[in-house]
C-alpha cells in the first residue's frame, strides 16, 4: 500500500534533531550497509555520552510482571527500524506558500528514539534504507552525531532519500501543513529481503512503529514478519503511530495496526490515537480489553499522564497510572517519540513500571522544552531523583525550559 504523494496537512513522523555538522563523503555507487569498508560515506557509531548513576546492566532483572530483558555482550540495547527523512523547517510562520526559507534537519519516529537512547547512554542502533545521495549522507552524519550506530544502512543508489517539509504550527491546528516527497523513496524499498534480519535480532529491544507499514508493501511484509511470535526474538516495541495520512486511498491502516500491535511485547498508544484508529472511547481499560495479547501496554494520556497494563503471575494484570508533570512547552513535537525512548531507557535498567512512566515523562518534558525533537536528557541521577519524588512532590512538580542542565529550572 504505497504513500500518496503529496500529503495533505496531516499529522507527520515528527521532526528531528537538528542539523549537525560533520564532513560528507562520496555516496557508494552499489547498494552495500553503510558501515561496510566498501560503503563510502560510511559511519559507525559515535561514542554515547557517559550516563551518570545505575549502570547499565548485561541481564535486567524481572520487574512488576515484565520478562526481563536479557542480552549478551556485544548487543546493541535497542534497534530502532524505520524511515528516517530530512525535514526542512520553515525559517517563519505561515502557510508553506509564503515561508521563504527552510531549515534543514531530520526526522522520523524511529530514530528519534534511537537518538534519544544514545544521548542517555545506550547502545542505540538505527537500522533502515537511505539514498546514495547527499541527504543520505547527511542524515547518517547526523544520527552519528548524536551516537546512533548506524553501520547497518543501506544506501540505495537508484532510489532518493525521502524529505517533507512543515510550517512552524501546531500539528493539532488546522492551518498545519506537512508535504511529503517520500513516494518511491529508498526506505520504502525495505522488505525481508532488503534489510539485514540479523542485525534487528542482535539486540536487547526491537523498536518499531507503524508508520512503517504504511510505507510500501514490501513494508508491510518486513513488518508482519518481524511482529511474528518466535521464541528466539527480543523483546518487540511497537509505537502505533496511526498516521492516516500516509495509507493508500481509501485505507486508514487501523485493522493492521491493530494486527501489529497485537504481536508485539511492548506498545505504546495514544488514548486518542485509539479512538481514532479503532473506535475505542472508553479510556485505558477499554483499550486493554481490545489488546490484551501484548505483556505490557501503555496508553498515552497527554497531559493526564499515562497508564500502564503489565502482565503478572497467573495471567493477572497489574495497572499503574502516572500523572504527567506540568510542563511549560518552547514546541509542542516529538513528546511521543521521546517518552517511548525514557520508558524503554527504565525498561533497558531493570525499574519497577512506575518508575518507567516517569522516566517516560522526564523524556518527554525534555523534548517539549527545547525547539526540535531531540533534547539532551538530564544527567541519569537528576533523572533519578526526579522519578523517586513522592506523590505529593511529584503532583507540584513543574518543568521549563533549561531544566534538563538546570535543577533550579525544575520546580516542586
Amino acid at each position: 500500500m504505497p504513500a500518496q504523494q503529496p500529503q495533505p496537512p496531516e499529522t507527520a513522523d515528527a521532526p528531528g534533531p537538528a542539523e549537525a555538522a560533520a564532513p560528507g563523503t562520496p555516496a557508494p555507487a552499489d547498494v552495500r550497509p553503510a558501515g561496510s569498508p566498501a560503503a563510502a560515506g560510511a559511519r559507525g557509531p559515535a561514542t554515547a555520552p557517559a550516563a551518570t548513576g545505575v549502570p547499565a546492566a548485561t541481564d535486567v532483572p524481572e520487574a512488576a510482571g515484565v520478562p526481563a530483558v536479557s542480552g549478551a555482550a556485544g548487543l546493541a540495547d535497542v534497534v530502532c527500524l524505520g524511515e528516517s527523512m530530512v525535514t526542512f523547517l520553515p525559517s517563519g510562520p505561515g502557510p508553506l506558500a509564503d515561508v521563504p526559507s527552510f531549515h534543514r534537519a531530520i526526522g522520523g519516529a524511529e530514530s528519534n528514539v534511537a537518538c534519544a537512547l544514545a544521548l542517555s547512554g545506550h547502545a542505540a542502533k538505527w537500522v533502515g534504507r537511505v539514498g546514495a545521495d547527499g541527504f543520505g549522507t547527511h542524515l547518517l552524519d547526523a544520527l552519528a552525531a548524536y551516537g546512533v550506530d548506524v553501520r547497518s544502512v543501506v544506501r540505495d543508489p537508484h532510489r532518493p532519500t525521502g524529505v517533507y517539509f512543515r510550517t512552524a504550527d501546531d500539528r493539532a491546528d488546522a492551518s498545519h501543513e506537512v508535504v511529503y516527497y517520500r513516494a518511491g523513496s529508498a526506505a520504502s524499498a525495505m522488505s525481508p529481503d532488503t534489510v539485514p534480519l540479523a542485525d534487528l535480532r542482535a539486540t536487547r529491544v526491537l523498536h518499531l512503529s507503524g508508520i512503517t507499514a504504511a510505507l510500501s508493501p514490501g513494508c508491510l511484509a518486513l513488518m508482519r514478519t518481524l511482529c511474528a511470535r518466535s521464541t528466539d526474538r527480543p523483546l518487540l516495541s511497537f509505537d502505533v503511530n496511526h498516521r492516516p495520512g500516509l495509507w493508500a486511498s481509501g485505507d486508514d491502516g487501523a485493522p493492521v495496526l491493530l494486527e501489529l500491535a497485537r504481536g508485539a511485547d511492548l506498545v505504546f498508544v495514544g488514548e486518542d490515537e485509539a479512538a481514532d484508529a479503532w473506535g475505542i472511547r472508553g479510556g485505558p481499560a477499554a483499550i486493554r480489553a481490545a489488546l490484551p495479547e501484548p505483556a505490557v501496554l501503555v496508553v498515552k494520556q497527554g497531559a493526564a499522564g499515562a497508564t500502564a497494563f503489565v502482565r503478572a503471575a497467573g495471567n493477572e494484570t497489574e495497572t499503574h497510572h502516572v500523572p504527567a508533570p506540568l510542563v511549560t512547552p518552547v514546541a509542542p513535537v516529538g513528546a511521543g517519540d521521546a517518552f517511548a525512548a525514557g520508558f524503554l531507557s527504565a525498561t533497558l535498567r531493570g525499574l519497577h513500571v512506575p518508575l518507567r512512566l516517569r522516566h517516560g515523562h522526564l523524556m518527554a518534558a525534555a523534548a517539549l522544552t527545547v525547539p526540535g525533537d531531540v533534547a539532551v536528557p538530564p544527567p541519569r541521577e537528576y533523572a533519578d531523583e526526579l522519578a523517586a519524588l513522592g506523590p505529593d512532590a511529584w503532583g507540584r512538580l513543574r518543568l521549563g525550559p533549561g531544566w534538563t542542565g538546570r535543577p533550579q529550572e525544575a520546580r516542586a
